[in-house]
């Protein structure tokens, strides 16, 4: 990203941004709103990362204004940051689309950068299987963790993922586990 982010909303994006390995296309700021489009690198699909600034709260007219400019845009997808919160009405609207909120917890810092917290990896569908089967078991028969999660909100997991999680052992040396995504 360029420049150092000013606002705690940018931090975030910067974050999301690094950790989800996205590719930064373009920022524009509206009022009110910075907007960063980034791509996808395994995809190639495009989506706004929108950072709506200064604590504002998230209701109908701020979604309407995104769902503008994502179709002048042509843009799918969208991720909303706030330190405000979001109304009752924009929460079961985003249901429908594909827009995703993310929680004012969501990490202002590089999470991974802390000695107490492990690699977390997405596993592909055929890793996933070979798990699933060496094991004998049921995705959801797996240690669970919440999509909630800071880390998996990070690394972009989704609900049904299997994550892949490398702790550092001073007995083990490394010592892999997986859990399942739920909500």
């Amino acid at each position: 990203m360029t420049g150092k982010p000013e606002t705690v909303e940018e931090r975030k994006a910067a974050v999301l941004i690094k950790f989800r390995k996205y590719k930064l296309v373009e920022k524009e700021e509206y009022e009110g709103v910075i907007a960063y489009t980034v791509k996808i690198p395994k995809t190639k699909e495009k989506v706004i990362v929108w950072c709506v600034l200064n604590g504002a709260t998230v209701g109908i007219a701020a979604l309407t204004y995104l769902q503008k400019i994502m179709n002048q845009k042509e843009i799918e997808r969208a991720i909303v940051l706030t330190e405000g919160r979001y109304t009752h009405a924009v929460k079961q609207r985003v249901k429908q689309k594909k827009i995703t909120l993310m929680p004012k917890t969501f990490p202002v810092f590089e999470i991974f950068n802390h000695e107490l917290v492990p690699e977390h990896q997405i596993l592909g569908l055929k890793d996933r299987e070979q798990i699933l089967s060496h094991y004998k078991v049921h995705p959801h028969q797996m240690p669970h963790v919440k999509s909630i999660d800071p880390v998996v909100l990070a690394i972009g997991a989704k609900v049904g993922d299997v994550l892949k999680i490398t702790r550092k052992s001073s007995t083990a040396g490394e010592h892999v586990t997986y859990r399942y995504v739920v909500v």
